[in-house]
């Protein structure tokens, strides 16, 4: 049995909860949250402790692992004390404000001779990662081209109202994600081009971005991001896919409907399932939850680093900056420098 702690009992933490209560052999036992009321409402919900100092939390439980699901300002400290510890981690992105902290908290971990992950779920929606696996597999050859995008005007300042106060919003909220998709697909990036905009009046920072990146493989791709488009009907959270390759074309289309052209067309439904906690339209984000948190354990369990591990979430945390930094010096940017 592994026994595990959740430091940061807010919105998103309860999908987190869900999913290790569906893992076999994972005993999330103690929860913290500087806000007594929320850690004692999450604790009382999964059968765990109660906690609102990580430190005590750390000294007075028996731990394998700890899930950190803070935001971003929090990461470094909490990750260093669980590394100090002795403890696995499995951190929330974005992972660090700087690369300096990003490097810093790596390597800790590393010395404490730990496995560090990156809560990076967006690749392992399994309707992405159909289309991952797809492409690793070589089923449209070599890609040249491709476009990853997310386009909505969903209401995400609802859940979590920092999204609209903060000076940084949809590259370091969302971004980060489908640059993250464009790595699994296309492999590391070379160049980066970015621009932006604030659409929304009522929101500090920008709401959408579009980036060009040249991957080392050869291949190009569009990034784009947006909640400030309206459309109908709504495709909230969907990314949505399309890939050229040398050998036929893959697309992941509005409602989970993957199409392969190579000598013919193949069209599978790949619709995430509606997990019994889960609920529309996020059973596509809750799903993938429970899916790297089960890709965490595999690893802790086989001795292997993650597939989004903190050394490779490296990679994608420098795409985000060199794309904030294109975008304000309308350059294109080396990505290898950063």
């Amino acid at each position: 049995m592994l026994n595990g702690a959740l430091i940061g009992c807010g919105f998103f933490a309860q999908n987190q909860m869900h999913g290790w209560a569906g893992i076999d052999g994972v005993a999330i036992t103690a929860v913290c949250d500087r806000d007594p009321e929320k850690a004692e409402a999450t604790a009382a919900r999964f059968g765990a402790r109660a906690y609102t100092d990580a430190a005590a939390m750390l000294a007075a439980e028996r731990l394998d692992f700890v899930d950190i699901a803070t935001t971003v300002g929090s990461h470094r400290p909490l990750v260093e004390l669980a590394a100090q510890a002795g403890l696995h981690v499995i951190c929330q992105k974005p992972f660090a404000e700087t690369m300096a902290d990003a490097q810093a908290m790596v390597a800790a971990v590393d010395a404490a001779g730990k496995v560090l992950m990156i809560h990076e779920n967006f690749r392992w929606q399994s309707a992405v990662r159909a289309a991952i696996d797809a492409i690793r597999a070589g089923d449209i050859g070599t890609p040249f081209f491709g476009r990853v995008t997310f386009r909505s005007g969903y209401d995400v300042y609802a859940g979590q109202p920092y999204l609209a106060t903060d000076a940084r919003f949809i590259i370091q909220d969302l971004g980060i994600h489908i640059l993250d998709i464009a790595r699994a697909l296309f492999g590391d990036v070379i160049t980066i081009s970015a621009t932006t905009r604030r659409v929304n009046p009522k929101i500090r920072g920008e709401d959408v971005a579009t980036m060009l990146l040249e991957h080392d493989s050869g291949a190009t791709s569009v990034v784009d991001c947006s909640y400030a488009t309206r459309r109908s009907p709504e495709t909230f959270p969907e990314t949505l896919l399309e890939i050229d390759g040398d050998l036929g074309s893959l697309r992941l289309d509005a409602g989970y409907r993957l199409v392969i052209q190579r000598e013919g067309e193949t069209i599978r439904d790949v619709a995430p399932p509606l997990l019994p906690w889960a609920s529309r339209p996020w059973h596509n984000i809750q799903e993938s939850v429970q899916i790297i948190q089960q890709h965490f354990v595999d690893c802790l369990r086989d001795g292997r680093e993650p597939e989004t591990s903190g050394r490779d979430n490296l990679k994608t945390l420098a795409l985000v900056e060199a794309a904030y930094a294109s975008a304000r010096d309308r350059s294109r940017l080396d990505v290898r420098s950063w």
